[in-house]
């Protein structure tokens, strides 16, 4: 009698242990079971990377397991894509602007990945992307440089850090009538000290790399292509207010999984995000560093993807461009 009344309560133990680990969502609050990584499509010091070593580094203190950032420059972030994809690992997630890729379609024949594979997670910041010239170009505005560039046709260069940036640029010049000639960089930090020296003539970029020149006087920052301006540069006009909407666009960031990722760990993921990014010291060095803090979850940054696409897209018919299939 007293084995049979043991057998019961130990079989009632498990059974509340069971329903306990039910209501509480154990898929999410079990992950992450080892170390994490991220994933960046640009070298160190660019803004994105600032970013994701800042985020990394409280949230491997709040999920008790390494976070590692790893760079993955070069190949217009196709390189960065593909290793995140070929990884089929929840537990390695991109770190990346959306511009990384959202153009892809429109610059490349034929994609080595699937769109769909990169499943928005959160978004975390908007990059401050700016336009800037070498100081000795002595350009004062964004009209003044337009105005070069026409005086002296295909005789000026430029650079970008994304493919967005690239997209949008080359069509701006395309539509304009205006002649430029591109220079690739596998690295932003090799094309703001080019940007310095006076050997490219344009660089359209995030603002923390550009940033330490800018202090130093080698580098004038003309605007910034986001729709409000920059708490850390806020004498820095928009595009907009320059008078160019048409280069305007905001540098969405954030983290991007597997399609296979569970939606609780999902969304315990972007809680975590939210979480961290109310930090004040977090929030004090990103907006000194150039980033305007938004953080949000995957619907959220979905939602903010589409209407990037849709603008990208909208380039692209004017140019008459068909994306790849």
């Amino acid at each position: 009698m007293r084995y049979t009344i043991n057998l019961m309560r130990l079989a009632t133990a498990i059974m509340l242990s069971v329903f306990a680990l039910f209501v509480s969502g154990s898929p999410a609050v079990s992950w992450p079971e080892r170390a994490v990584k991220f994933i960046v499509p640009i070298g160190p010091g660019a803004g994105v990377d600032i970013t994701a070593r800042m985020f990394a580094d409280r949230l491997a203190k709040k999920w008790g397991h390494p976070v590692v950032v790893e760079n993955r420059p070069g190949g217009d972030a196709i390189v960065a894509i593909t290793t995140f994809v070929g990884a089929n690992d929840d537990h390695t997630l991109l770190f990346a602007a959306s511009g990384a890729f959202t153009a892809h379609p429109y610059l490349h024949q034929k994609l080595p990945y699937d769109p769909r594979d990169l499943s928005p997670i959160a978004r975390v910041t908007s990059t401050v992307v700016a336009l800037a010239v070498p100081a000795s170009l002595n350009v004062k505005s964004v009209a003044d440089l337009i105005a070069m560039v026409r005086a002296q046709p295909g005789k000026l260069n430029w650079a970008t850090a994304t493919s967005l940036n690239d997209f949008l640029f080359a069509g701006y010049l395309k539509d304009t009538g205006l002649s430029m000639t591109k220079v690739p960089y596998r690295d932003t930090v090799s094309a703001i000290n080019d940007l310095a020296e006076g050997r490219i003539d344009l660089y359209i970029a995030a603002y923390a790399i550009m940033r330490p020149q800018v202090q130093a006087g080698k580098v004038k920052v003309l605007a910034i292509t986001n729709r409000e301006r920059a708490a850390s540069a806020p004498a820095i006009p928009t595009v907009k207010e320059a008078g160019f909407p048409e280069l305007g666009f905001d540098g969405l960031t954030g983290l991007f999984g597997q399609r296979s990722m569970p939606n609780d760990v999902r969304e315990r993921i972007a809680a975590d995000i939210r979480d961290t990014a109310t930090d004040p010291e977090i929030m004090s060095r990103l907006t000194a560093t150039g980033q305007i803090i938004i953080p949000g979850t995957a619907a959220e940054f979905t939602a903010a993807i589409e209407e990037q696409l849709a603008n990208v897209a909208a380039v692209g018919k004017a140019l008459g461009i068909k994306p790849a299939q």
